[in-house]
């Protein structure tokens, strides 16, 4: 007889657990039955079953997973659960390993959300180029949610903490039940008309997903998509999801958490700018020290040194140049005074006074010239005769020419 492979318990068992966790279906999907043989262990983990009417599954719920549930689980409560299909191998119990749980009422609503999720986001209402950056000190903080819940007070008292001046503008909505969802986006459109505030807040404190429900419409995700206002998703507690944490600017997983996310601390900021303050007058005087330091090294560098050392070589130069040209000019202005001297010397001795002093005599006629031939005298016959000590007047009677004897022309 032909038995094929031949394997061992556990590797069958293996085997078949390798089968069911590679199909990606049983992997991840959901389970709608009614709860059987609920139990839970000291340790935390949660054993049941699900069953309808044709068939029964066994069910776990790990302690990490039980702890985020928000009902208590019994028998005969109808629930959808999800998470994927394995086998226990030491037993070859095939069984479902639950993630999460909800209510059935709740199963439906889920559809709803990740029908409307899936739509919106193909239509790009959760695409971050889309999101506003919130601002870091806004001027007032605009909160829509419930005025009597508990929401509103600790956002206030975050506020009053965290910047005890800050402006809060409160803009009253219903956040669950019938026209909630209807009140949240008119008191959003509002709040961009009024245009006082910075930033809004839009939310509410937790609940069941019915609870929540508002914040799953269609009419709020499109009002925060169209806010020119910045706006953070404060729904329910951390580990709820609604359709506006998808589209708004920023989710903060409570409205606590979105009060600190908005508003800076008061004595952070002053710290700040103090040692901002601090700064602007310890930098100049820092700097001004590393210029004078730097300054102070380039002086005595041998770099800046080469154009002190090669001015002053020039100026030596020039001085000397100076001194040569002033010693010649000296020696031309003495050598032209001792010319002139001898000049003025042959000047004086070729002077008619000289002449004089040697016993000649200059005649000058009564018009001012100097007779200088005997044939000036014929008409004239008053002249001055000018000796080298004095003058005197005269009278010509008899005129000679050279070379005549005798008596001259009278």
């Amino acid at each position: 007889m032909d038995s094929g492979y031949v394997l061992s318990v556990t590797q069958l068992n293996e085997y078949a657990k390798t089968l069911i966790e590679r199909d990606p279906l049983l992997k991840s999907l959901g389970v709608r039955g009614e709860i059987s043989g609920f139990k839970r262990h000291s340790s935390g983990h949660l054993y049941f079953s699900l069953k309808d009417d044709g068939a029964l599954i066994r069910c776990v719920m790990f302690r990490q997973s039980a702890l985020l549930l928000r009902f208590e689980p019994r028998d005969g409560m109808s629930v959808l659960a999800m998470g994927g299909v394995s086998i226990y191998a030491k037993d070859g119990q095939y069984q479902f390993y639950a993630r999460s749980m909800e209510e059935a009422g709740e199963g439906v609503l889920y559809q709803r959300f990740m029908m409307l999720k899936t739509r919106l986001e193909a239509q790009g209402l959760f695409d971050a180029a889309h999101k506003k950056p919130i601002p870091f000190l806004p001027k007032c903080l605009g909160v829509i949610t419930s005025p009597t819940g508990a929401v509103l007070r600790d956002i206030l008292h975050v506020v009053r903490r965290r910047y005890p001046s800050m402006n809060v503008l409160l803009y009253p909505a219903k956040v669950q039940g019938e026209g909630a969802a209807a009140e949240i986006a008119r008191a959003i459109a509002e709040m961009n008309r009024l245009g006082r505030a910075d930033v809004l807040i839009v939310g509410r404190g937790g609940g069941s997903m019915e609870d929540l429900w508002a914040f799953n419409e269609e009419i709020v995700a499109r009002a925060i998509y169209e806010s020119a206002i910045p706006v953070v998703s404060a729904v329910g507690h951390e580990t709820d999801f609604s359709i506006a944490d998808f589209v708004a600017d920023l989710r903060a997983p409570t409205p606590s958490a979105a009060a600190e996310l908005c508003v800076p601390e008061f004595e952070k900021l002053m710290s700040r700018v103090r040692e901002l303050d601090a700064a602007v007058h310890i930098a100049p005087r820092n700097k001004l020290a590393a210029l004078r330091t730097s300054v102070a090294l380039t002086l005595r560098s041998s770099g800046f040194a080469a154009p002190k050392n090669a001015s002053l070589r020039l100026r030596q130069t020039v001085e000397a140049k100076r001194a040569a040209l002033q010693n010649a000019s000296r020696a031309a202005v003495v050598g032209a005074y001792a010319t002139l001297e001898q000049q003025n010397l042959r000047m004086e001795a070729l002077s008619p006074m000289r002449v004089l002093d040697r016993g000649y005599a200059l005649v000058k006629k009564r018009d001012g010239g100097f007779v200088t031939s005997v044939r000036a005298l014929v008409e004239e016959r008053e002249a001055e005769l000018i000796l080298c000590d004095g003058s005197a007047d005269i009278s010509v009677e008899r005129i000679r020419y050279q070379g005549e004897s005798g008596e001259g022309r009278q």
